[in-house]
C-alpha cells in the first residue's frame, strides 16, 4: 500500500475508533505586539475577509501581518496629523493662548487621520 501525499510531506494520521484523523497543527508565531490598529485589521479579517485570514492563520504569518498593519498605520496617522496641523496653523503658541481652540481641532484633525488610516491600510 503506498502512502498519501500527506504521509509523504511528513504527515501523521490518529486513529479514532475506525477513521483516520489527520494530525494537523498551526506553525508557531512569534510574538508581535499588536495595537490597536492590528486589533481592528485583525476584526476586519474575521468578518469580511474569511480566505485571507485563514491563510494567514493556518501559514503562521497572522501576528507577523498585523504587526506590519499596526505599525505601518501608527506612522501613517501620525504623518496625517503632523501635516494637517501645519496646514491649518497649529502651533504651540495657539496652544498657549487658546488651548480649547486648539483641542478642538487637534480632535478632528486625529479623527479624519483616523478615517484616512481605516480606509488606506484597515479595510482593504
Amino acid at each position: 500500500m503506498s502512502n498519501s501525499l500527506f504521509e509523504q510531506n511528513g504527515g501523521t494520521y490518529s486513529v479514532v475508533d475506525d477513521y483516520q484523523i489527520p494530525n494537523l497543527t498551526v506553525p508557531n508565531e512569534s510574538e508581535h505586539h499588536i495595537g490597536i490598529w492590528g486589533q481592528r485589521r485583525l476584526t476586519y479579517l474575521k468578518k469580511h475577509r474569511r480566505i485571507l485570514y485563514a491563510n494567514l492563520l493556518t501559514s503562521g504569518k497572522l501576528a507577523y501581518h498585523l504587526h506590519e498593519i499596526d505599525t505601518a498605520a501608527s506612522e501613517r496617522a501620525e504623518i496625517i496629523v503632523r501635516q494637517m496641523a501645519e496646514a491649518q496653523g497649529l502651533t504651540e503658541r495657539l496652544k498657549a493662548e487658546n488651548q480649547m481652540l486648539w483641542v478642538g481641532s487637534m480632535n478632528n484633525i486625529r479623527a479624519c487621520a483616523n478615517e484616512m488610516v481605516q480606509n488606506e491600510l484597515i479595510y482593504c
